[in-house]
């Protein structure tokens, strides 16, 4: 008999099994909390390092002159006590309408200055794909995105096609789009914006997805919006995002733009702009900042990464962090506490102690507020130091480009490392009087002085600061690159006698800024190895349809090829502007037997490191597989033959005497891994220039070289396939030969029709080029019989009667 459970029983239930959920999730709750905890304390303290690995900026240069596009001229700038600031240019806004010197008048700014780009509408729409219509509503903040992230790219040596599909992440200091304003303001732009492309071509998520989308990067795709702190927060979500292993390789920065004057406007109403637009930073005349624009991007990629592949490592990142200025007496104040604790933290992330830092990069906006309440952090921290701790900001070169700002003082900071130098921090004369300076050795530097090191400090080492006015500061810890293993400067063999530089460009007038450009750096840089440079330009370049070509012999022929060439001259050595529509297909044809003769790639191996280590490696493993070595039949070291003569001392000489000496070289055994080795070799080196084939074909012996450089097989088992197959043949009978014909398939077919056991076509080349092999007295006698008729014959150069019967009894070996 069975009885129904009552309501109270099923009450009792349900209560009692909800308290052991409870109970189970209590205890998975701090099962999952010591799990947590032991995570980080086994975490590793130090973490891992970033490389930086290119730059790529754009910052003002000044009144009339050129905006700063390059690291060695913004250098340049900083070294020379350069000053971006200006008066407002007519092309922004009417600064006379609104200028008021009275501060208190509405809608007015007391302020005329600011450091201002000298062109942001430069834009190459067709460049990036973008149609004219989706051009027009593009922020020029994305635009220099867009053409700086490309140059950062180059500064890494990255061909920009090749990040294709990549784990590349994206990530974007921006804040805010004066063109969204102007476009409002405009009536037939504001009518062109009410579309999507009006949308995605303001917003500041759309402008890190630009870049992801153009490129065709997978990586995490970021906008930060931090205010004044948005470039270096950037950077260090970066860091974060590579160490995690979310993506291989990072672009990061920011960039900003004064399109409109409302923010000037409510900024000077706030007080917060210097009256003479200078950002006297840690001077007791210190009133404000004014206001800049620019933009600047770093490729970034994990350390061990980039020594692997040979990057160019321009600083490493050893640690960086993050944090909020939390309650402060105002939503816009700086708080002391929060910018010692960031910069605690980062040090404490990187393992680096306080008295290792010798320069800071501050934020130093140069406000009565705010540069003391910095310097009092870093008096906090710094304290125990007993040698200077040197300070000094961008800002007072730049301003405050505001959402580029951090980026800014992160490249500063790199050019110095590189440099081992710092470069003067200007506006400053009477240091603050709200900072005790004794209870410190801050030093601001007035003037360019060599970085150097004190007894206790084993490398140079510099924080950059940058702290938003929204309360989000960042700080950033960098250091020099490892030192690499000593690399030997002095040449091996003598310098190629001439060198190829190839140049691209999408358009005609961009292939000749390019010519001028290239002109411009090798009459300012007399330091640059032609090698390296035609190199860099040749394989870390993209090959857009405009192209042209100078074979050159050193520095100042290429000045003067060029020169001819933005002239519109004609000169030798000037292959013509061509325009390639579509990418032509490369292919690389391997020879067999016949073609080879001692010293052949002499002057290679002497010249070309590419080619000799790819020869060395061919040589070891046939070493290692027969005993016997391929260089002493290349290159016989011998100087004198076997009859006791003197052999000749030049390579020209040496040529034509190997012509007239018999060599081993001649013999197949030989003959087939040596031409191996010399068109592996080649191929390695078109390939290290950039040249990649398409298609390989072979013949005879170089179907084997072919099917090894396409990867059929590795490089070992090509060698040892080679010397068995030399080895076997060079057994057999030398009673061959091989002559090649100058007339077509059926007449030689028919010539040797009454001995098809002795003789056979080895290859058709061509409607009348045929090569016929067998036996030697066979052979030559067809080949006298068809020259009565008028044929013309040549014999080849071998040892056996290849591609005929005669090979028939080494076939089951």
């Amino acid at each position: 008999m069975t009885t129904t459970p009552s309501t109270q029983d099923y009450a009792a239930v349900m209560k009692n099994a909800l308290q052991q959920i409870r109970e189970l999730k209590t205890k998975l709750a701090e099962v999952e909390k010591q799990k947590t905890e032991a995570e980080l304390r086994n975490r590793p303290a130090v973490q891992e390092p970033i490389a930086l690995i290119g730059i790529g900026c754009r910052f003002p240069g000044g009144q009339e002159v050129p905006d700063i596009c390059t690291p060695a001229k913004f250098w340049n700038f900083l070294c020379n006590k350069g000053n971006a600031v200006r008066e407002t240019p007519a092309d922004r806004w009417d600064s006379a309408t609104i200028f008021d010197p009275d501060p208190t008048v509405p809608g007015k700014t007391h302020i005329r200055y600011g450091s201002f780009l000298a062109q942001v509408d430069g834009f190459d729409p067709p460049f990036f794909n973008l149609a004219p219509r989706e051009a027009v509503t593009l922020d020029p903040q994305q635009r220099l995105l867009l053409e700086t992230s490309w140059e950062a790219l180059e500064d890494a040596n990255i061909v920009p096609s090749t990040l294709m599909e990549s784990a590349t992440g994206v990530f974007i200091g921006m804040s805010g789009s004066d063109y969204a304003t102007l476009l409002t303001q405009n009536s037939d732009a504001g009518r062109a914006a009410d579309d999507l492309y009006g949308r995605t071509g303001v917003d500041s998520s759309v402008a890190a997805g630009r870049l992801s989308y153009t490129l065709g990067l997978t990586g995490p795709c970021i906008a930060v919006d931090t205010a004044c702190s948005s470039s270096l927060v950037a950077v260090h979500q970066a860091c974060q995002s590579l160490r995690r292993h979310e993506c291989n390789l990072a672009l990061a920065g920011g960039v900003a733009l004064m399109l409109s004057p409302e923010n000037t406007i409510a900024f000077s109403k706030a007080g917060m702009l210097a009256t003479d637009g200078r950002c006297k930073t840690f001077d007791a005349a210190a009133d404000g900042y004014v206001r800049g624009e620019g933009c600047g991007i770093v490729v970034l990629k994990r350390l061990a990464d980039a020594q692997t592949a040979g990057d160019t490592i321009l600083a490493v990142i050893r640690g960086s962090m993050i944090n909020h200025d939390g309650p402060s007496s105002g939503l816009t104040v700086p708080r002391g506490p929060s910018q010692q604790a960031v910069i605690r933290q980062a040090l404490k992330e990187a393992a680096i102690d306080p008295t290792a830092v010798s320069y800071i990069e501050a934020h130093g906006t140069g406000t009565a507020l705010g540069d003391p309440i910095e310097l009092g952090a870093l008096r906090s921290l710094f304290h125990n130091r007993t040698t200077p701790l040197w300070v000094g900001s961008v800002k007072t070169n730049l301003g405050h480009l505001e959402a580029a700002a951090g980026i800014a003082g992160l490249i500063k900071a790199v050019l110095m490392l590189q440099h081992a130098q710092i470069p003067p921090h200007l506006h400053f004369q009477t240091p603050t009087p709200n900072f005790d300076w004794n209870t410190l050795p801050i030093q601001i530097p007035t003037t360019l002085m060599d970085w150097t090191l004190s007894s206790k400090e084993a490398e140079r080492i510099a924080g950059v600061s940058s702290f938003g006015y929204s309360g989000t500061n960042a700080h950033v810890l960098l250091s020099a690159p490892p030192v690499r293993a000593a690399e030997s400067t002095t040449p091996t063999g003598p310098e190629r006698p001439q060198h190829l530089l190839t140049l691209a460009a999408k358009t005609a007038p961009a292939l000749l800024d390019l010519v001028k450009a290239y002109q411009s750096a090798l009459l300012h840089g007399p330091e640059l190895r032609l090698a390296d440079l035609c190199y860099t330009a040749h394989t870390s370049r993209s090959h857009f349809p405009q192209r042209l070509a100078i074979v050159t012999t050193d520095q100042a022929d290429l000045v003067t090829k060029l020169r001819a060439v933005a002239e519109d001259k004609e000169a030798v050595g000037i292959i013509p502007r061509t325009v390639i529509q579509t990418q032509p297909s490369v292919v690389f044809l391997f020879t067999g037997q016949g073609s080879q003769y001692r010293e052949m790639g002499r002057e290679l191996y002497v010249s070309s490191p590419t080619f000799r280590t790819a020869l060395d490696r061919c040589e070891a493993v046939y070493q290692a597989c027969t005993g016997e070595s391929l260089l002493a039949v290349l290159y016989p070291d011998a100087t004198t033959d076997s009859a006791g003569q003197q052999a000749p001392a030049t390579l020209a000489d040496r040529r034509t005497y190997a012509a007239n000496t018999l060599s081993p070289l001649d013999n197949t055994t030989y003959t087939q891994p040596a031409l191996f080795a010399l068109e592996y070799a080649l191929a390695t080196l078109w390939q290290s220039w950039g040249v990649q084939p398409n298609f390989l074909i072979g013949h005879s012996v170089g179907e084997v070289a072919a099917a090894c450089v396409a990867g059929v097989f590795s490089l070992e088992d090509g060698i040892q396939l080679i010397a068995a197959r030399g080895r076997l043949m060079g057994a057999l009978p030398p009673d061959g030969a091989m002559v090649a014909l100058a007339t077509n398939e059926a007449h030689v077919a028919a010539a040797i029709a009454a001995y098809p056991n002795e003789v056979s076509i080895a290859a058709v080349n061509g409607p009348e080029s045929v090569v016929i092999s067998g036996m030697r007295e066979r052979v030559l006698a067809i080949a006298e019989q068809l020259a009565a008729d008028g044929i013309r014959s040549r014999p080849l150069t071998v040892s056996h009667a290849f591609h005929s019967p005669l090979m028939d009894p080494m076939l089951d070996a």
